[in-house]
């Protein structure tokens, strides 16, 4: 028999979700202009109170104008780097939600393909500065 599962628990369904929960999933939708939660957000609403952190830092970074914050990085280049740690950490549902929004805010396949190409070129070059033990000799300055 198959193992359809979607994850180690079940989702809240949006239908089923109340009180802070409710407030919570209504929020993600508004705020990232969909029509439907997604699952990892039903999934983590399991634990309402991890919901609710997960939620709030990641409105606050991801989408500062909605919480009246002015962000120095553009939506781009934020979800560019969510996309590369995504990809670097290997989590094929974040690769896809941010890839996804990538496309939404306009870059075109080629323009991902770069993002990762980035994105695993340091990877090579992160490993092989560990690897060798290469003592920093440039260093951003100190404010």
């Amino acid at each position: 028999m198959p193992d359809d599962r979607i994850a180690t628990v079940r989702p809240v369904e949006e239908s089923e979700a109340t009180g802070r929960v409710a407030a919570i999933f209504d929020d993600i939708k508004t705020t990232k202009k969909i029509d439907f939660v997604p699952v990892f957000w039903r999934v983590i609403a399991t634990n309402p109170t991890q919901l609710e952190g997960v939620w709030t830092t990641l409105k606050a970074l991801m989408h500062p104008e909605a919480v009246g914050r002015t962000s120095r990085l553009d939506p781009v280049t934020r979800e560019a780097v969510a996309l590369a740690v995504s990809a670097t950490n290997g989590c094929p549902y974040c690769i896809n939600s941010h890839s996804a929004a990538l496309r939404k805010l306009g870059l075109d396949p080629e323009a991902l393909g770069e993002i990762l190409a980035i994105a695993g070129l340091f990877n090579m070059t992160n490993a092989l500065a560990n690897g060798y033990q290469v003592v920093p000799d440039v260093r951003p300055p100190i404010d």
